[in-house]
Formats: structure tokens, sequence, C-alpha cells
């Protein structure tokens, strides 16, 4: 399927790795202009190279910088003052119990999963309103609806997500520019296997997964951790000019972890 991005200038936040990464290769294969991001020059320099050896031709940039503070946003956007395409996906977690998460963690969640999303949707939504065209999506996660129990802190910064890019559609109503959010399940990345680590106390992984889906998400319909790609399909649709009819939408790749029919 074509999805019609070729030349779109999509940037991609945290997306030297994990779910980024693939909806960076997902963009870059529909043939957007993808910048990709992370914190140091070496990850943004090997991710540009993973991706253009899946990927001969791919049309790559790069930024590195600490998207989760405005300096580092400031410097971005000078550097890169038209984006058609934005793809709020910097986010952190951590499994701690809810008395032993002091109020800096409580802020530093908010900063990274939701300011990110915010300031760059700030810098770019002019631009996309002028143009009369522009995909703004926020990766937020099941964790939104079922807020976990062993990372409260988390799961509030993805509901978080949620309202504001609802807010951000209702004000681009009428519009060529779509908001939306997309709520992946239990995804094995980079991350989620050092959280595997964490929770498992050294299982071989196949191990931790049947006995995690079997404890901590019975209810889903996959039985399994979703591949990065599956998650990434789902956005690089969404980011597409095929999408039109889809704003305003909290979209589930969850599995079928969240059992509510909304």
């Amino acid at each position: 399927m074509n999805l019609k991005l070729t030349d779109k200038i999509a940037l991609v936040s945290g997306s030297t790795k994990g779910i980024g990464f693939a909806i960076a290769t997902g963009l870059a294969r529909e043939g957007a202009r993808v910048i990709v991001n992370g914190r140091s020059e070496k990850a943004v320099a090997e991710a540009k190279s993973q991706i253009e050896q899946a990927l001969p031709g791919a049309k790559l940039e790069g930024f590195a910088g600490d998207l989760s503070t405005a300096a580092a946003t400031a410097t971005l956007v000078a550097r890169f003052p038209v984006a058609d395409v934005l793809v709020n996906n910097l986010g952190i977690f951590e499994p701690k119990p809810f008395a032993e998460i002091p109020d800096e963690d409580w802020r530093r969640f908010f900063e990274v999963n939701v300011l990110s999303g915010v300031r760059l949707s700030r810098a770019y939504l002019a631009g996309m309103q002028q143009r009369n065209w522009g995909r703004i999506v926020f990766i937020s996660s099941e964790s939104a609806i079922n807020t976990p129990a062993e990372m409260i802190h988390y799961g509030m910064t993805k509901t978080a997500q949620l309202a504001v890019s609802r807010g951000l559609a209702e004000l681009c109503a009428g519009t060529g520019v779509t908001v939306n959010a997309v709520l992946p399940g239990p995804t094995r990345s980079a991350g989620v296997e050092e959280f595997v680590e964490q929770l498992s106390g050294g299982k071989p992984f196949a191990e931790f997964e049947k006995e995690f889906f079997k404890t901590f998400r019975p209810s889903s319909l996959l039985k399994r951790f979703a591949t990065t790609e599956e998650v990434a399909n789902l956005v690089t649709y969404v980011c597409s000019p095929l999408s039109a009819a889809t704003n305003g939408a909290a979209l589930r790749v969850d599995g079928g972890v969240v059992r509510a029919c909304f």
C-alpha cells in the first residue's frame, strides 16, 4: 500500500531504539524525510546507520538532544523549523512502589512523557495549520486506561497524553491537521527487556513472558509481547494522508489487554 508519505518531513522524538526506532524506520520506508532523535550523537548515528542498511536511499536527518528540555527543543526547532508529521514518542518508565515515588520523580515523568510532546506540538502545530495539513501522534499506552499499580506515576502521564491529544484535535477541527494517540500494550522493546530483568529474577524471557500474561496482563488476547514493528505499522498509517478521517482518537494496539469497548 502506498501511504503517500513521500518527502513529508517527519520528526520522531526518542527514535534511536524501541518503538520510536521502528516508527522512524516505517516512515522512512514510505519515503518520508525522517528526523531521528536521541540524547547522544553516537546513538543517533547508530540508529541512522541501521535504518540506512535496511533501507538504502532512506532520507534521514539526525538531532542529538534531550527533548524533555525546553533548551533542546528550541535548538531543534531552529534547525528544523518545519515538520509535516510529529510523533511524540519520547518517554520513560520504571516500576516503583507508590509510597517510594518522591515528588521529584512525579515531576520528572511529567516533564519527559507529557511536556516534551506539549512543547513540540506547540512548536510545529501553527505551521501545520497554515499549510492545512499535518499529523501529530502521541505514543501513549494501555496504561493510560489500565493504570498499573507497579508504576502509577507512569500511568498518570499516559492518561495526560490522551487529554492533550484530544484537546489539540478539537483545536484543529475542520482542518487538514489530525491529532491522535496510539496506545501500545506490552511490547518487546529494549526498555521492556530491561524492565523484565528487574521483575523476572533472572528467569528466561520466554518463561517470564508466559507468567507475565497469566499474572499481570491476563486480559491479553495476544498472550505475548507485541513487536515494535507491529506497533509502528499502525502509527505509520495514522501519520499518512490515508488516515484523514481518524482524528481525536485513542487507537489501541494493545493485544486486547483493555477490555472496554471504547
